[in-house]
């Protein structure tokens, strides 16, 4: 056999227990305690606020006014997705050597990092219904996997994640105006189409009824720098912030195994029937072409950059000089109160 992986040795490496391997597959989701460091997530916590507050600034984001309250910091948006195409310390964070340790034994050896996404969750805001993410990030075959790194101690009262143990063996429900998600069509005879994932109201988001079939619903706590790791298609859902003063800021990620193909790219064209080489070979190795980091993060697209094929001269994103071209402001700034 020519491609024999091999998990590279490291001092600070996370090294899964059979335990956690079964936990995740049977019940679709795995906390790790203490994954991400204490400074990591200082570090995090503090350039999220500048980013907020316009200390940072984005590519395509205009600054707020002089003097905003913080009441109109969070009018321009409590949540940023693919962060990690124009900031560095985001893209370090989607690459963490520690998360792609537990990835590379959960849906590895070959791990394709996708999308991050930044949430800020002030008092007040936040707050999605059931959904699946294969739902939205389609993934062939299918591998798609989370990691819902904590930024603070999250809880019932802050809006922390809710989870439905086993429901990740539920196929994805399609809904009536997109068909058919990640199934062939006419495959099942009775998989009935939804209504309003992500609804916050569980009478106008007809996933309710399927997590209505399942015992247990349970809260997700965590402390700062805690990671759970969730299955695509796990139902989940978080609440609004009840708390009087604490924030949920979180940084979430997407990968997949990079073998899969993967025709999603965050609304953003792309060349070709895949957006493959708009994302970044974390570990091991594929066949299938990827992107370099933007920013330099040691990754396994570094490592083997023969392994990718040469990709065509339309496609943006595929190299790290151009990796921010596929930025799209409209397409990837949310507004208050969506998405987890």
């Amino acid at each position: 056999m020519s491609y024999t992986p091999v998990a590279v040795a490291r001092d600070d490496r996370y090294v899964v227990a059979v335990e956690e391997y079964t936990q995740y597959h049977s019940q679709g989701f795995l906390v790790v305690r203490g994954l991400v460091t204490e400074p990591e997530v200082v570090a995090a916590r503090e350039h999220a606020m500048a980013i907020l507050e316009g200390r940072v600034t984005v590519p395509g984001v205009p600054p707020p006014p002089p003097g905003a309250s913080p009441a109109e910091l969070l009018q321009r948006f409590t949540r940023v997705h693919m962060l990690h195409r124009v900031d560095a310390l985001s893209e370090r964070l989607l690459l963490h050597p520690r998360v792609l340790d537990v990835l590379e034994a959960l849906i590895g050896p070959d791990v394709l990092a996708l999308q991050t996404m930044l949430f800020f969750n002030p008092p007040g805001k936040g707050g999605q219904g059931w959904h699946q993410d294969a739902y939205y990030i389609t993934t062939y075959p299918d591998t798609l996997i989370g990691a819902w790194v904590a930024l603070e101690p999250a809880d019932e009262e802050n809006g922390c994640l809710w989870v439905v143990p086993g429901s990740h063996a539920e196929p994805i429900y399609p809904d009536r105006e997109r068909g058919s998600l990640m199934h062939a069509a006419g495959a099942f005879r009775d998989l009935e189409p939804i209504e309003n994932a992500s609804h916050l109201d569980d009478a106008l988001n007809t996933l309710s009824r399927v997590v209505a079939k399942y015992p247990r619903r349970v809260p997700v706590r965590l402390e700062a720098g805690d990671t759970v790791f969730f299955h695509g298609h796990l139902l989940h859902r978080s609440h609004p912030n009840a708390s009087a003063n604490r924030w949920r800021r979180a940084f979430v990620s997407h990968y997949c195994n990079a073998r899969a193909w993967v025709p999603w790219n965050h609304g953003v064209p792309y060349a070709g029937d895949c957006a493959n080489a708009q994302h970044i070979l974390a570990r091991g190795a594929t066949h299938l072409p990827f992107a370099q980091p933007a920013f330099g993060t040691p990754c396994a697209a570094l490592e083997h950059p023969a392994a990718a094929p040469a990709p065509s001269p339309a496609m943006a994103g595929n190299a790290g000089s151009a990796a921010a071209s596929a930025w799209d402001p409209a397409g990837h700034w949310g507004m208050a109160g969506d998405r987890q």
